[in-house]
């Protein structure tokens, strides 16, 4: 054989024997410790199944430790010790489900040892190698480790202890006896595949449960990212225009001067140098984010609204359009604008706009029949708008939102550095309320008391 056929068959074999080697490994780190892994209550029954194993290591005690002395003709003392070890084997295994089956297979082991050199079988009357007792105590410890230990170690256990009944049965056995051999690993059997498909059921659900919780997370996350997107994208628009303004007028500007100095043109030239940089900036980072505009079926988007990437950002003087849209869709809206209406910041005149909107059609959504008051109050130092909608006529349709309405308003608030609260209204209705300040202080977060919506919008 030539040397690469040698190099082949080498690396050939190498792969299987590193898997065996891998799996005898775990295999013994599984069932070769002593740390504790208790058996979790129940769902609906709490400790009950602690409670009914605890007394069947009790029955198996007393039973175990009195056929062994009446009919294995064992000393008391001696057939108290293997009742104690049968039944402490299954208490144990609440807690520590490994230690507990090698406690039960050296309590086999004595048991069949100590029995067989009494009775010489003698009696054909009398189990052997496993007595009921014994049977009874690895069962439930069997079904204590499949169900907390990985399949692999609870087939291991099940080998040995098969191994280990075959060793007594057929090599290490003399005279007439009852076997119980077939019978006891027939049953450890049943119960190793049982428990495995327990855990593995629970196992799933588990995995169930978290994956839906990642994907629940997911969602807010990415609606949280789409919101402060859209945000950015509509401020910087609103930046943008003005930079675009400061470039004109200063680039206007030395005309308006009759003889103007040299140091008047060369501060006016590098104003409109930075804006146009700024400005070429702020249209890279729109480019950016306008990847995806939003599409042309956007709720209550009105002549001049965003539902179009290069359009104006609306303002508090196209609300009268957007509560007609609203109106048009056969809805009751009341509008109440009091205090002195003046121009606000356009972040603010944006921001309160982008909260009736999302308020209305979610109004829409989740009140069907219900009548909307929609209340706009100038404040000398902001702007309160307050959206109620009154109990619905009708049962909601089905929604699959992901609660982009409240989401959005409160990013909005926080981000201007203003007050918020939604929550349920008389008689099923739903009431948003928000204060957006004028100037709102320097990174300022805004006071956030949403409440989970019940009816109303969401």
């Amino acid at each position: 054989m030539s040397r690469l056929g040698r190099v082949k068959d080498s690396g050939v074999g190498r792969a299987p024997r590193a898997r065996v080697r891998g799996w005898l490994r775990g295999v013994r780190e599984d069932l070769w410790t002593l740390r504790a892994d208790p058996l979790p209550p129940s769902t609906w029954l709490r400790w009950l199944p602690h409670g009914l194993l605890c007394l069947a290591a009790f029955g198996i005690t007393v039973g175990g430790a009195g056929d062994m002395a009446d009919n294995g003709h064992l000393g008391s003392g001696l057939a108290l010790l293997a009742g104690v070890g049968q039944g402490g084997a299954v208490v144990l295994g609440l807690w520590r489900p490994v230690p507990a089956w090698w406690l039960s297979l050296g309590m086999f082991v004595l048991v069949a040892v100590t029995v067989r050199t009494r009775l010489g079988f003698d009696l054909e009357t009398y189990t052997w190698p496993w007595t009921a007792a014994g049977i009874i105590a690895e069962l439930l410890v069997l079904l204590l480790l499949a169900l907390r230990v990985p399949t692999r170690a609870a087939v291991a256990a099940l080998s040995v202890t098969a191994a280990v009944t075959y060793v007594f049965e057929h090599v290490w056995t003399a005279g007439p006896y009852d076997t119980t051999g077939v019978l006891a690993i027939s049953l450890f059997t049943v119960v190793v595949i049982l428990a495995g498909a327990l855990r593995g059921r629970r196992e799933a659900r588990a995995q169930l449960v978290e994956q839906t919780t990642l994907t629940a997370e997911e969602r807010a996350r990415r609606t949280l990212l789409e919101e402060r997107s859209r945000i950015a994208r509509e401020l910087h628009d609103v930046v943008a225009h003005h930079m675009s303004v400061i470039s004109i007028q200063a680039q206007v500007a030395p005309h308006l001067v009759e003889n103007p100095p040299d140091e008047l043109k060369d501060n006016l030239a590098g104003i409109r140098q930075n804006a146009l940089e700024a400005l070429t900036e702020l249209r890279r980072v729109l480019g950016v984010l306008r990847s995806e505009h939003p599409g042309p079926g956007e709720p209550f988007a009105g002549p001049g609204d965003a539902s179009t990437p290069h359009a104006p950002q609306p303002t508090l003087d196209r609300l009268e359009a957007l509560v007609e849209n609203t109106r048009a869709a056969g809805r009751e809206v009341v509008t109440d604008i009091s205090g002195e209406r003046r121009p606000l910041p356009p972040g603010v005149e944006l921001s309160a706009y982008r909260i009736v909107q999302e308020a209305l059609s979610n109004a829409l959504r989740h009140a069907p029949g219900a009548r909307i008051t929609v209340r706009l109050a100038y404040q000398p130092d902001g702007v309160e708008v307050e959206i109620v909608n009154g109990r619905p006529t009708a049962p909601p349709p089905p929604s699959a939102g992901a609660g982009h309405g409240l989401l959005g308003m409160r990013e909005r608030v926080a981000m201007l550095g203003g007050t918020m609260t939604a929550h349920p209204w008389h008689w099923d209705g739903f009431k948003v309320t928000a204060f957006l300040p004028d100037t709102p202080p320097a990174g300022t977060p805004g006071t956030d008391h949403t409440t989970a919506p019940q009816g109303g919008t969401s």
